[in-house]
């Protein structure tokens, strides 16, 4: 066979991505094979959401896509080509820190912070889903989060805390 017959062309060096990033429309030139995690830290130059494992298991780098919590660093920013990002920086409205946040703060729900971000943007993500009712619920939903920390006692108080707020809210 010659060379080059049958074989796939190359792919493009770059290519155009459209997100709308914490509610920011952002066209971003990148390499198909970049991550979602490396567009939003590299190309959109958002810090908040962390690198850990960079292969799913840790949960650092989970992010909101549609309102539903994923592992940024496991899909390409090319597939999420027009969809809606949240990420930490996202989730606070007009200088005010989002429920999440300020009950991260009143339960020590940390202590270097470095899962934080995750941890935050995992925990909007089940109450998103309306699955998170008991703290088993909770614990388990949040599996995916590791803290090496061991920040876990607060964590479930904050989140706990905030689920139970907005239970009481769609009561009223």
């Amino acid at each position: 066979m010659p060379a080059g017959a049958g074989a796939l062309p190359a792919p493009p060096a770059t290519g155009h991505v459209t997100l709308l990033i914490n509610g920011v429309k952002r066209e971003l030139e990148l390499a198909p094979w970049t991550s979602l995690l490396d567009a939003l830290r590299e190309y959109a130059d958002l810090t908040g959401t962390k690198k850990g494992c960079d292969h799913g298991q840790c949960g650092s780098c989970t992010v909101l896509v549609n309102g539903k919590r994923i592992n940024s660093c496991l899909t390409l920013a090319v597939m999420q080509d027009g969809n809606e990002v949240t990420t930490i920086e996202g989730l606070g409205q007009e200088g005010n820190l989002h429920p999440l946040q300020q009950a991260f703060i009143d339960h020590d729900a940390f202590q270097c912070g470095y899962c934080t971000p995750g941890q935050i943007c995992s925990a909007q993500g089940l109450i998103n889903e309306g699955r998170a009712h008991t703290e088993d619920e909770i614990r388990e939903l949040m599996s995916g989060n590791l803290c090496r920390c061991g920040a876990y006692v607060g964590i479930l108080a904050a989140v706990k805390e905030v689920v139970d707020k907005q239970k009481g809210e769609l009561r009223s």
